[in-house]
């Protein structure tokens, strides 16, 4: 029988400290997004002062950064590019701050940051991927 890592809720924990350390030392707020595997949510953080619509957009960046197994800013640069068919793709979301998660060269969940710039929202997600490796 194969096996492979998981993502634990302390996995998530981790790496949603990591970004939220980011955005704090930014002053950002930011709505913080980990989903397993599956696309399922396993942890969600929002700063109290976040605008509500960042939730719904961080849980759908995590969703399309698993779903389509790279990080979302590949989309955001076709579809600036010229290439919207990306824009066509279910799921898709266009824009910088959903990543894949790994562990052991494996990919086990994603994660999604809302609330600030597009480039800003990437910059946290990247701190929070950096804290799984």
């Amino acid at each position: 029988m194969a096996s492979k890592p998981v993502l634990t809720l302390d996995d998530a924990r981790r790496v949603a400290a990591a970004a939220e350390a980011e955005a704090r030392a930014n002053d950002w707020r930011v709505v913080i997004a980990v989903v397993d595997d599956g696309g399922h949510l396993l942890y969600l953080q929002r700063s109290h002062d976040t605008q509500f619509g960042s939730v719904e957009t961080a849980i759908a960046k995590a969703h399309a950064a698993i779903a389509f197994r790279r990080p979302t800013k590949t989309s955001e640069d076709a579809v600036l590019s010229g290439r919207l068919i990306h824009l066509a793709l279910p799921g898709v979301i266009p824009a910088e701050g959903g990543v894949p998660l790994y562990l052991h060269g494996v990919i086990v969940g994603g994660l999604g940051i809302s609330g600030v710039r597009s480039s800003e929202d990437g910059q946290v997600a990247a701190a929070g991927l950096a804290a799984l490796t």
